[in-house]
Protein backbone atom coordinates (compact mmCIF):
# COMPACT_ATOMS: atom_id res chain seq x y z
CA UNK A 1 0.00 0.00 0.00
CA UNK A 2 1.09 3.87 -0.27
CA UNK A 3 1.57 5.87 1.92
CA UNK A 4 -1.37 7.98 1.32
CA UNK A 5 -3.65 4.78 1.21
CA UNK A 6 -2.12 4.09 4.69
CA UNK A 7 -3.27 7.76 6.09
CA UNK A 8 -6.63 7.00 4.14
CA UNK A 9 -7.01 4.40 6.05
CA UNK A 10 -6.84 5.63 9.56
CA UNK A 11 -8.83 8.68 8.78
CA UNK A 12 -11.35 5.95 7.96
CA UNK A 13 -10.61 3.88 11.10
CA UNK A 14 -10.63 7.10 13.47
CA UNK A 15 -14.46 7.96 11.55
CA UNK A 16 -15.89 4.62 11.97
CA UNK A 17 -14.53 4.27 15.70
CA UNK A 18 -16.10 7.84 16.48
CA UNK A 19 -19.64 6.61 15.25
CA UNK A 20 -19.13 3.04 16.99
CA UNK A 21 -19.36 1.10 14.15
CA UNK A 22 -18.81 -2.51 15.07
CA UNK A 23 -18.20 -3.89 11.47
CA UNK A 24 -16.91 -2.51 8.35
CA UNK A 25 -16.13 -4.46 4.92
CA UNK A 26 -14.52 -3.19 1.58
CA UNK A 27 -13.71 -4.87 -1.65
CA UNK A 28 -11.88 -2.55 -4.11
CA UNK A 29 -10.47 -4.24 -7.16
CA UNK A 30 -7.64 -6.20 -5.57
CA UNK A 31 -7.51 -5.06 -2.03
CA UNK A 32 -10.07 -6.38 0.64
CA UNK A 33 -10.58 -4.58 4.46
CA UNK A 34 -12.66 -6.16 6.78
CA UNK A 35 -12.49 -4.09 10.16
CA UNK A 36 -14.21 -5.65 13.27
CA UNK A 37 -13.87 -3.46 16.26
CA UNK A 38 -14.44 -4.80 19.79
CA UNK A 39 -17.65 -3.77 21.74
CA UNK A 40 -17.15 -2.13 25.53
CA UNK A 41 -18.44 -4.61 28.03
CA UNK A 42 -21.48 -3.74 29.52
CA UNK A 43 -22.92 -3.82 32.94
CA UNK A 44 -24.81 -7.19 34.11
CA UNK A 45 -28.05 -6.18 34.32
CA UNK A 46 -31.99 -7.93 33.93
CA UNK A 47 -34.98 -6.81 33.37
CA UNK A 48 -37.81 -6.67 35.82
CA UNK A 49 -41.29 -7.11 34.03
CA UNK A 50 -42.92 -5.29 37.84
CA UNK A 51 -40.47 -1.94 37.18
CA UNK A 52 -41.74 1.27 35.20
CA UNK A 53 -39.21 3.44 34.14
CA UNK A 54 -39.92 7.46 34.09
CA UNK A 55 -38.56 10.12 32.32
CA UNK A 56 -35.87 12.16 33.54
CA UNK A 57 -37.42 15.54 34.76
CA UNK A 58 -36.38 18.47 32.11
CA UNK A 59 -34.11 21.19 33.73
CA UNK A 60 -36.22 23.64 35.90
CA UNK A 61 -38.81 21.24 35.37
CA UNK A 62 -41.07 19.55 38.76
CA UNK A 63 -39.69 16.92 40.26
CA UNK A 64 -42.11 14.54 38.97
CA UNK A 65 -41.60 11.97 36.69
CA UNK A 66 -43.86 11.11 34.34
CA UNK A 67 -43.71 6.65 32.58
CA UNK A 68 -42.35 6.66 29.39
CA UNK A 69 -45.05 4.59 26.63
CA UNK A 70 -43.18 1.58 25.24
CA UNK A 71 -40.03 1.89 27.16
CA UNK A 72 -38.04 -1.07 28.07
CA UNK A 73 -38.86 -2.18 31.62
CA UNK A 74 -36.16 -0.95 34.16
CA UNK A 75 -33.47 -3.27 35.24
CA UNK A 76 -33.49 -4.97 38.21
CA UNK A 77 -29.78 -5.98 39.53
CA UNK A 78 -29.10 -9.98 39.24
CA UNK A 79 -25.71 -10.52 39.66
CA UNK A 80 -24.82 -13.46 36.71
CA UNK A 81 -26.60 -11.54 33.69
CA UNK A 82 -24.74 -10.36 31.18
CA UNK A 83 -26.54 -8.33 28.11
CA UNK A 84 -26.20 -8.90 25.05
CA UNK A 85 -27.12 -5.48 23.25
CA UNK A 86 -27.65 -4.56 18.99
CA UNK A 87 -24.20 -3.21 17.93
CA UNK A 88 -26.35 -1.36 15.02
CA UNK A 89 -29.66 0.07 14.36
CA UNK A 90 -31.42 -2.72 11.57
CA UNK A 91 -34.48 -5.89 11.93
CA UNK A 92 -33.33 -8.11 14.10
CA UNK A 93 -34.05 -12.41 13.01
CA UNK A 94 -33.65 -15.29 15.15
CA UNK A 95 -32.64 -17.55 12.30
CA UNK A 96 -30.80 -17.60 9.24
CA UNK A 97 -34.10 -18.38 6.97
CA UNK A 98 -37.38 -17.91 7.32
CA UNK A 99 -38.79 -21.19 8.53
CA UNK A 100 -35.22 -22.80 10.01
CA UNK A 101 -34.13 -23.14 13.69
CA UNK A 102 -33.30 -20.22 15.53
CA UNK A 103 -29.75 -19.70 16.12
CA UNK A 104 -30.18 -19.64 20.26
CA UNK A 105 -33.62 -20.10 22.65
CA UNK A 106 -33.63 -19.43 26.29
CA UNK A 107 -32.11 -22.56 27.88
CA UNK A 108 -29.20 -22.73 25.05
CA UNK A 109 -25.54 -22.40 26.09
CA UNK A 110 -23.45 -20.18 24.10
CA UNK A 111 -20.00 -19.33 23.66
CA UNK A 112 -18.30 -16.28 22.96
CA UNK A 113 -17.88 -15.82 19.52
CA UNK A 114 -20.67 -18.15 18.04
CA UNK A 115 -23.36 -16.35 15.84
CA UNK A 116 -26.64 -15.86 17.96
CA UNK A 117 -28.53 -13.59 15.66
CA UNK A 118 -28.93 -11.25 12.08
CA UNK A 119 -29.63 -7.21 12.53
CA UNK A 120 -30.59 -6.72 8.47
CA UNK A 121 -29.19 -3.04 8.37
CA UNK A 122 -29.15 -1.52 4.65
CA UNK A 123 -29.86 -4.47 3.06
CA UNK A 124 -27.06 -6.25 4.64
CA UNK A 125 -27.48 -9.53 6.94
CA UNK A 126 -24.83 -9.00 9.87
CA UNK A 127 -24.27 -11.72 11.82
CA UNK A 128 -24.13 -10.87 15.45
CA UNK A 129 -21.62 -12.96 17.91
CA UNK A 130 -22.16 -13.23 21.42
CA UNK A 131 -19.66 -11.55 23.17
CA UNK A 132 -19.96 -13.67 26.43
CA UNK A 133 -19.98 -17.40 27.28
CA UNK A 134 -22.96 -18.68 29.07
CA UNK A 135 -26.19 -19.84 29.21
CA UNK A 136 -29.36 -17.83 27.71
CA UNK A 137 -31.84 -16.83 29.89
CA UNK A 138 -34.23 -15.01 27.79
CA UNK A 139 -34.57 -13.20 23.85
CA UNK A 140 -35.52 -9.99 24.56
CA UNK A 141 -36.64 -8.91 21.21
CA UNK A 142 -39.00 -10.78 18.29
CA UNK A 143 -38.05 -12.26 14.87
CA UNK A 144 -38.74 -9.28 12.55
CA UNK A 145 -38.41 -6.65 15.29
CA UNK A 146 -36.93 -3.23 14.42
CA UNK A 147 -33.98 -2.92 16.81
CA UNK A 148 -31.76 0.05 17.89
CA UNK A 149 -28.38 0.46 18.41
CA UNK A 150 -27.29 -0.59 22.15
CA UNK A 151 -30.53 -1.91 22.47
CA UNK A 152 -30.59 -5.39 24.72
CA UNK A 153 -31.06 -8.76 22.66
CA UNK A 154 -30.84 -11.42 25.07
CA UNK A 155 -29.73 -11.82 28.62
CA UNK A 156 -26.57 -14.40 29.12
CA UNK A 157 -26.12 -16.03 32.63
CA UNK A 158 -22.43 -16.32 32.25
CA UNK A 159 -21.54 -18.18 36.18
Amino acid sequence: MKQEDIQDLQQLIEFLKEHGVAEFDLERDDVKIRLKFAQPVAPAISFSQASVPVAAPLAGAPAASVPVAGAVPAAAPEEDLYIIKSPMVGTFYGSPSPGAPMFVSAGDRVEKGQVICIVEAMKLMNEIESDAAGEIVKVLVTNGQPVEFGQPLFSVRTA
